[in-house]
């Protein structure tokens, strides 16, 4: 088993860091649902201003609000206006990557959605993987095909 990306809010600013609630990522379900991640479930966040890396969990805000809220210990790490990555990971089997598209989505400053990716994984019949971005909104691959020998 292997630990893979499976989907990322990139980007996307802190609005509120609370030091004096319990810990959490306080996320917009709106945003959630479209990188696929879950209530409770664990994720990794980088601060891209400062470089600090945490783990903590996902509690859903007020649906539409654009909140990206810091609580607890990891507040912090971060303050309001901070551009973050929030990144959720799976366990699989190196044998079913290629079934694996992660979504990726990109905010602008007001924690907007700006754009929506996906990755891709590819095996050809020689054993070599392919890795490829399509942005979904230009219907178009965002960087060319990587390829590696497995």
């Amino acid at each position: 088993m292997r630990k893979v990306v499976a989907g990322k809010l990139h980007g996307i600013h802190v609005t509120e860091a609370n030091l004096n609630y319990h810990g959490s990522i306080t996320l917009d379900p709106d945003h959630c649902e479209a990188a696929g991640i879950l209530p409770m479930e664990f994720v990794e966040i980088w601060n891209k201003n400062s470089g600090a890396r945490i783990s903590t969990y996902v509690i859903l805000g007020e649906r539409g609000s654009r909140c990206c809220i810091l609580n607890g210990a990891a507040a912090r790490t971060c303050q309001p206006g901070d551009p973050i990555i929030v990144c959720n990971s799976i366990y699989l089997n190196e044998a079913h990557i290629a079934a694996l598209k992660p979504r990726i989505v990109a905010f602008d400053q007001d924690n907007h959605i700006r754009e929506r990716l996906t990755y891709s994984v590819d095996l050809d019949a020689c054993g070599r993987y392919s890795f490829s971005i399509h942005d979904e909104a230009n219907e178009a691959l965002a960087t060319p095909a990587l390829v590696f020998r497995a």
